[in-house]
């Protein structure tokens, strides 16, 4: 698996093949995690839309430092609380459909989250559903490739992204 600069070019060619142009606009989102029984975890959530198994992410705020964009995401997406990690475990490309019809390439920067707190009412709570899952297991549990790597990556070396 790419890393670094490599992984980004790498990607970005992707999206290109995929869409045929560069990402256009920015989202964060969050892998909230925890130690469980001596194995990591991963919190998965339903999308709104569609049902399908993704990771609390969303827009940045005017000036909001990114990982803590990723933070509050998982705050209303997921009633997830705790210590997020400033560095970036990776970052994928997937088309967003937009209540119009119309598709918008995204490019999306993940930031792991080790749980703290887990709320019983949160914002989103009618419209998702949350669970945490193993890695393993996770990896299957997401429709996009690039963010199925990224999961298996942090889930080997979770200990480079301390927060």
């Amino acid at each position: 698996m790419l890393m670094g600069p490599q992984a980004h070019e790498h990607l970005a060619e992707r999206v290109r093949k995929l869409f045929g142009t560069v990402p256009l606009r920015l989202q964060v989102a969050a892998l909230p995690w925890r130690e469980q029984d001596g194995s990591v975890e991963i919190m998965l959530i339903t999308s709104r839309d569609t049902g399908r198994w993704v990771l609390p992410k969303g827009w940045p705020e005017a000036r909001e430092p990114l990982c803590d964009a990723a933070a509050r995401e998982a705050g209303e997406e997921a009633g997830l609380s705790g210590r997020i990690s400033p560095i970036e475990a990776g970052r994928y490309f997937y088309a967003k459909a937009l209540p119009s019809g119309e598709e918008v390439p995204c490019e999306v920067l993940v930031f792991p989250l080790k749980v703290g707190a887990i709320a019983e009412r949160w914002k989103e709570k009618r419209a998702r559903t949350r669970r945490w899952v193993a890695c393993a297991e996770a990896e299957h549990m997401v429709a996009e490739p690039d963010l199925s790597q990224i999961i298996a990556y942090f889930c080997a070396n979770r200990h480079q992204f301390a927060a």
